[in-house]
């Protein structure tokens, strides 16, 4: 039966909640907020693409004869 090989210490919750926090001290409080923010669009943006896709969908020809 194989080993399970051991790849580091820490667990990927971990990793990220470390390059989040590296991250943070980088940009400052101001940096970090501009951040979130244009997440935060992007994330609209992409909620809005996906019901313009969902209409079109429903609105063409559905094939069916």
């Amino acid at each position: 039966m194989p080993t399970k090989s051991k790849k580091g210490s820490m667990s990927v919750s971990e990793a990220g909640k470390m390059g989040g926090e590296t991250r943070k001290n980088q940009l400052g409080p101001e940096g970090y907020s501009e951040l979130g923010k244009k997440g935060g669009q992007r994330v609209r943006e992409l909620i809005e693409e996906g019901k313009n896709s969902e209409n079109s969908e429903n609105t063409g020809s559905s094939g069916k004869q």
